[in-house]
């Protein structure tokens, strides 16, 4: 059974009385389990919005959205989500941070706090159990947001552009993070994102988006590699390079498609 599938999904930001040119329009794919999918393409082609639309914090106009078989009808613990912005609650130290969700579900902390642990040590935050948010960086931040999403062992985690705020080495750094977590657990990814290299290097399948109204326009399958992915080898393998020049031409026509239609 696939984790997610959106079934000719149109969405748009009007009500019922109100008609809008149609953000997303007969949008139609499904991910499987343990797949890291991107959504890739320009800004407003609704990439966020069919993440809002997964996570249950929109209902589409047309269309279903299924979870494990079962219709999406709001927010569940089995679909987190990491914004480009941590969030995180300024009041609360990081392992409070971490820790928010079981808490708030009044889950036995038995259950939760090794598995809180065990997320800190990974992310490198062993150190900074009781800082507070304003002592962290801004990689830090989102290895604390990272961190809260995982700790609910969501059947699928939903990124939109996570990185987009973090300065190029930080956000290596973040990638490699990720890779590594995502290879260890298995978690379904849907990721969001506008930078081509970013798709390419995280990505299992990349989905290429239209511009305005939103629509899947082609799907790029990655090569998998046998050990962990690495930036600088992809760069120098002619493949990937295709992948990526492919992947550019694509967006870039939609990108010159919604400037036109501006």
């Amino acid at each position: 059974m696939a984790d997610i599938v959106l079934e000719r999904v149109t969405f748009d930001f009007g009500s019922p009385q109100t008609a809008q040119p149609p953000v997303l329009q007969d949008v139609s794919l499904q991910v499987e389990p343990g797949e890291f999918v991107v959504l890739l393409g320009p800004s407003g082609c609704g990439k966020s919005t069919i993440l809002n639309l997964i996570a249950g914090f929109e209902t589409p106009r047309h269309g279903r959205i299924l979870s494990q078989g079962r219709v999406v009808t709001g927010p569940s613990p089995t679909r987190g989500m990491v914004f480009q912005q941590p969030m995180l609650y300024p009041w609360l130290s990081v392992f409070e941070n971490v820790t928010f969700g079981p808490r708030m579900l009044g889950l036995p902390e038995a259950d939760w706090r090794p598995r809180a642990t065990a997320l800190l040590l990974q992310m490198g935050l062993q150190r900074h159990h009781d800082a507070s948010p304003w002592e962290l960086s801004g990689g830090m931040k989102q290895r604390v947001a990272l961190a809260r999403a995982w700790i609910m062992r969501p059947e699928v985690l939903l990124m939109d552009e996570p990185f987009g705020a973090l300065d190029a080495q930080t956000r290596s750094l973040m990638q490699e993070l990720l890779l590594e977590t995502w290879q260890r657990l298995r978690t379904t990814v849907v990721f969001v994102t506008h930078d081509v290299e970013e798709a390419i290097l995280l990505g299992t399948r990349i989905l290429v988006m239209s511009a305005r109204p939103g629509r899947i326009r082609e799907q790029i399958d990655v090569p998998v590699a046998a050990g962990p992915r690495d930036a600088e080898v992809l760069a120098a393998d002619p493949v990937f390079r295709n992948i990526k020049a492919h992947a550019l031409h694509l967006v870039r026509d939609e990108a010159r498609r919604h400037l036109a239609l501006l």
